[in-house]
């Protein structure tokens, strides 16, 4: 079999694959054609035989393609009207339509259309498709650690909860900036006054190997470990509750989950696990 044989197969037995990519981030069928001739045409132009997974290298194109569409039309698009409503998807060509409107509303699309484009574009191959966010960082021209962020921020959207879902999230960011800030300076005091008598820190294996010790209890002896520290420490929303994210070579590396009764830390979790890390939705949040 020649080799543009050979392409052209490879590239059909992926086609429904990208029409589904490119109708969530697009919403147009005629976009969605155009951006799929475009992966061929830089298919073509490719050593495919330089590629390694050639599945994945499609996604990254295409996805690479609609968010320069999703760029475009932002820059060139004047709204008086209100957002652009997605074109829906005509029944006349069978399995294509139905590969790209498998499981996505008219609403999702919608709501899809009010999300920047990098904020779709790691949605959509993360939640929609399971793209690890260390291939998404590339291509939105980001860290993983901030990738993951705009993903969070449009789950949120999508889910229809503002950022704050939590009634009680500004009160406990206020915790647990006095948490950071009394840490950072080394000041013991304002640790005790942000943390539950009966306070207890518990570390998994991986944090342990990083020098935590597996469990620490009362106030005092946790003011005395975290003073001085969390240099590198920064808030964060996991999984939709306040928490800390500490941050090192740009790499989400520690996640202390929080438990907040009243206004103390009444628990800590320190999370070191890279894997269980990555089954969190973390936002790190800006420093006030």
């Amino acid at each position: 079999m020649d080799e543009k044989r050979f392409l052209a197969e490879q590239f059909q037995a992926n086609r429904a694959h990208l029409r589904a990519v490119a109708y969530r981030m697009l919403g147009s069928p005629a976009e969605v054609d155009d951006a799929v001739q475009e992966t061929w045409l830089r298919l073509n132009r490719t050593d495919a035989a330089s590629v390694d997974n050639l599945g994945g290298w499609l996604t990254t194109v295409i996805a690479r393609i609609c968010l320069d569409m999703l760029r475009a039309r932002k820059s060139r698009r004047e709204e008086p009207m209100g957002p652009r409503v997605p074109e829906p998807v005509a029944d006349s060509d069978g399995e294509y339509e139905s590969e790209m409107a498998d499981s996505v509303t008219a609403a999702l699309l919608v709501v899809l259309e009010t999300l920047a484009p990098a904020e779709r574009l790691a949605f959509v191959l993360h939640d929609m498709f399971a793209v690890p966010f260390e291939e998404i960082a590339p291509i939105v021209g980001r860290t993983p650690v901030a990738t993951r962020q705009l993903a969070s921020r449009a789950r949120r959207r999508v889910q229809g909860r503002p950022p704050s879902a939590d009634a009680d999230v500004r009160r406990q960011r206020d915790i647990v900036d006095a948490f950071l800030a009394a840490s950072r300076n080394g000041d013991f005091e304002g640790l005790l006054a942000v943390l539950d008598p009966d306070v207890v820190v518990r570390a998994d294996y991986a944090a342990q190997r990083l020098g935590s010790l597996p469990e620490i209890r009362g106030a005092a002896a946790v003011a005395e470990t975290f003073k001085g520290r969390a240099q590198a420490a920064r808030p964060a929303l996991v999984d939709g509750e306040m928490g800390v994210a500490v941050i090192l070579g740009g790499r989400l590396r520690i996640v202390l989950r929080l438990t907040i009764a009243g206004d103390r830390i009444a628990a800590i979790e320190a999370v070191a696990d890279s894997g269980r890390i990555g089954t969190f939705d973390v936002e790190v949040l800006d420093r006030n």
